[in-house]
């Protein structure tokens, strides 16, 4: 049996005729979109397969040998190859039936990349799409979408933060805080909320064997990973446990605390600002890391990125907050929000700076 489905058409639009070179220059822009969209998916494939990675280090190639060097079946490659072809990503030669993928493109495809691998960014796409469904609904009923419908996002995200915590951590994060290098040295104690996997409060105890470093997050199988990559490195100075940092009773205070992007999806943002100020030495640190971007919509216009970050805002920050009953602070609060939470939050001294690193990214270092 097939059921129909019709939509009753909405009122005839009022006012004057639309332009019709204005209507076509913006259905070229949404045709462009469409391509990009799907470009975005295949770039996705690409790094998940380890194809980039592949080409990168070949000399130009027919999509058996690229199939063959990468381990995969050649005619799902050679689509692959097409879509890539076709999107200026991949150059083919039609003559030899090869393909090659400038040295301009594998500085910005590849694991080699580091920080600057965009094609891990765009896992981002794919993985936002599969909850579009449940988004939908809660555009109509309110409500969200809970940590447990994002599958990889968590995954993800450490992948992300790895890539520049590896690359920029130590040596340019660490130093935007006056004489932290040489507290971290002698001993203190750190928290990172909202740690996730906790790669980078394991990077930092692995330099600092003298600080006392704890994570918290209330997502387990994130605690678990952190746990897991601790005893990898044979930390012995790193504790993780299952917790809301919207109450941190019972922590003790610490010298340093960090939020890696972890602030703007809480569910009660404001309530957490407080407990870390709360927890806070009298002379210590908080270093937060998130979204840079303005508070006000139209100033991020000409930001490149800025749709993709109201996008994941709507698809996962925004909604996992409201999942919990909480106040869909979003992606985009930005640093004008930002600064003014800090503030009602008791820190007095706060300023922003910026790392080459990580593009997307704040650093705000506050005190009381």
């Amino acid at each position: 049996m097939t059921t129909t489905t019709t939509t009753t058409p909405g009122p005839a639009p009022t006012g004057p005729a639309p332009d019709p070179d204005r209507v076509a220059d913006f259905a070229g822009e949404m045709l462009e979109t469409l391509a990009r969209g799907a470009t975005a998916l295949m770039v996705s494939i690409g790094h998940r397969t380890g194809l980039f990675d592949t080409i990168a280090g070949m000399a130009p190639a027919s999509s058996h040998e690229i199939a063959a060097a990468a381990g995969l079946h050649e005619r799902y490659v050679r689509e692959w190859l097409g879509a890539m072809t076709v999107s200026h990503v991949v150059v083919h030669d039609r003559a030899a039936d090869t393909y090659r993928l400038p040295v301009e493109h594998a500085a910005l495809l590849t694991r080699a990349a580091g920080p600057d691998n965009l094609a891990s960014q765009l896992q981002f796409i794919p993985m936002l799409a599969q909850v579009e469904e449940g988004i939908v609904r809660c555009f109509a009923e309110g409500g969200g979408l809970g940590y447990d419908a994002f599958a990889r996002f968590d995954r993800l995200m450490a992948e992300q933060s790895a890539q520049t915590n590896d690359a920029a951590l130590l040596d340019r994060i660490v130093p935007l805080v006056d004489g932290l290098d040489d507290r971290l040295r002698t001993g203190i104690r750190v928290a990172d909320i909202g740690c996730g996997q906790g790669h980078a409060l394991n990077l930092l105890a692995h330099a600092y064997p003298e600080s006392d470093f704890h994570g918290y997050d209330f997502l387990p199988d994130a605690v678990a990973a952190a746990r897991g990559e601790a005893d990898a490195f044979g930390l012995g100075n790193v504790h993780v446990e299952v917790r809301d940092v919207a109450d941190l009773s019972g922590t003790g205070t610490f010298g340093l605390i960090t939020a890696f992007d972890a602030v703007h999806d809480q569910a009660y943002p404001a309530r957490v600002l407080a407990q870390v100020a709360e927890h806070l030495d009298a002379d210590g640190t908080f270093l937060m890391v998130d979204m840079d971007a303005s508070s006000t919509v139209d100033d991020n216009i000409d930001v490149p990125w800025a749709p993709f970050l109201y996008t994941v805002s709507t698809m996962h920050c925004l909604t996992v907050s409201l999942a919990q009953g909480g106040e869909g602070l979003g992606t985009v609060w930005g640093r004008q929000t930002a600064q003014r939470m800090l503030a009602d939050a008791g820190f007095s001294d706060v300023s922003v700076a910026s790392v080459p690193d990580d593009f997307v990214n704040a650093y705000y270092v506050a005190r009381h």
